[in-house]
């Protein structure tokens, strides 16, 4: 989860989210299920979809039931929207060190033209890494909540990346395969954040170069979340009238 910016000296100073907003990430997630009836309205008002082929990517130990909401509310879009197909998230144990398994899972996607990419936390990450190795293949990358853009001390969920992958943050080999995530993508991109966010530094899911769109959210089940799934949809929309990188960043 370790990822540079340009200007990582700077981002190395920023800490992980207060203890309050990291206390207060479950209750936060329960009230948004709760009050989720509220937003149909900004649900059914998002622009609808092109008919792409959109690949959804879980976060970290999460599968593609996670997405669930998320893949079918693309789905009622006109997306063709799928999983990632890898069962859990569990880091480059998953995608491979050079994220070949994911580049076959595309590529089987891909009979009609590239696929885009929309990832959530760790899967944002993942489909960051796809895009620069196989650029061919990825049509563009929306990350949601996903902190490629610093360190992953800036989180609290490093240490449980580091059991649950295998990999060490501080290794050489990760830092320096975390800079190249963070450098530009060969496609269109978008970054959803939330400066709100209990678990991750919503400061390092985002960049000065990539169009973002901030939300008010917690980490745990942010791609559930009302204003998320309109973010992604418009953002997509945006895309397929040519203008997606026009995109305001907020």
């Amino acid at each position: 989860m370790d990822a540079f910016p340009l200007d990582g000296d700077a981002l190395a100073v920023i800490p992980p989210p207060s203890k309050a907003l990291w206390a207060a990430e479950l209750p936060r997630a329960l009230w948004m299920g709760a009050t989720w009836w509220r937003h149909r309205t900004e649900l059914d008002a998002a622009p609808p979809g092109d008919g792409r082929t959109v690949m959804l990517l879980p976060g970290l130990f999460n599968g593609d039931g996670s997405n669930i909401l998320l893949r079918r509310y693309l789905v009622a879009k006109d997306y063709r929207a799928h999983g990632w197909g890898l069962s859990r998230n569990l880091g480059v144990r998953s995608v491979g060190h050079h994220a070949e398994h994911l580049i076959v899972r595309i590529e089987a996607l891909a009979d009609n033209g590239p696929v885009t990419l929309v990832g959530v936390s760790l899967g944002g990450i993942m489909a960051r890494m796809a895009a620069q190795a196989r650029p061919d293949l990825v049509a563009g990358v929306v990350t949601i909540a996903s902190p490629y853009a610093g360190r992953a001390r800036a989180t609290h969920v490093w240490r449980i990346f580091e059991r649950l992958t295998g990999e060490r943050v501080d290794d050489p080999a990760v830092i320096a395969r975390s800079a190249a995530i963070a450098g530009p993508l060969p496609c269109p991109s978008a970054a959803i954040w939330s400066r709100s966010d209990g678990l991750v530094a919503g400061t390092i899911c985002r960049d000065d170069t990539t169009p973002a769109i901030e939300v008010r959210s917690s980490h745990l089940w942010v791609q559930h979340r009302p204003q998320v799934l309109a973010a992604v949809a418009t953002i997509l929309a945006g895309w397929s009238r040519g203008s997606g990188q026009s995109l305001a960043a907020r």
